[in-house]
């Protein structure tokens, strides 16, 4: 019984989770309340405040949870998050490596796209949010200078910077890849991407 009640908890949160993102990503975050969010997962404002004490502590849910679920990120006590894999990748330096990692990373584009325009959008009004995003983009930053580090390329205080440069490039294209006509195929925009990255990290 106890494992049950903990799997209809778990179907609760879920849904509160997915509904949030839904409704964040068509009504926008200012205009959505915690009874839209309650609502439309078929629960209460009591319900959703026994498991989020917010709408933030949603959005940060959303980010913390689906967003480094979607990208394999684990917990770090040096950054907060961390992508092993996206650290092994810059330090093995290689085009091919590159290029590999950045079509995983490409198949997860439409899962995390909506949750990064939410997180945005959460930010811009609501205070406790601003640095939401902007954290998650960081702990990127020094997974790919800790794969310079380890490898020992470019200069100590040149190495932040290009992760700084390959993550703006990342995700300028992945929220906007499909939205605007680049007259380039997927895979022109990606091999693109991954010479970029080459450039900048090898």
């Amino acid at each position: 019984m106890a494992n049950l009640r903990q799997a209809q908890k778990q179907m609760t949160r879920r849904l509160l989770l997915e509904s949030g993102l839904e409704l964040f990503t068509s009504k926008g975050y200012a205009a959505t309340k915690v009874d839209d969010i309650a609502s439309a997962a078929g629960t209460t404002r009591v319900t959703f405040y026994a498991y989020f004490p917010s709408r933030s502590d949603l959005m940060r849910a959303l980010i913390d949870e689906r967003l480094n679920e979607a990208l394999r990120r684990v917990r770090s006590p040096e950054h907060g998050s961390t992508a092993q894999d996206l650290v092994a990748t810059v330090a093995e330096g290689t085009t091919e490596a590159i290029s590999l990692w950045l079509r995983s990373a490409a198949d997860s584009w439409p899962e995390i796209r909506p949750i990064i325009r939410a997180g945005r959008d959460a930010a811009a009004v609501d205070p406790e949010l601003r640095d939401l995003v902007e954290r998650w983009l960081e702990e990127a930053i020094s997974d790919i200078e800790d794969g310079l580090t380890a490898a020992g390329r470019f200069a100590p205080h040149q190495r932040r910077f290009r992760g700084v440069l390959a993550m703006a490039e990342l995700d300028y294209v992945a929220q906007h890849w499909g939205d605007t006509d680049w007259k380039i195929t997927r895979e022109q925009m990606l091999d693109e991407l991954s010479a970029g990255w080459a450039r900048l990290l090898t």
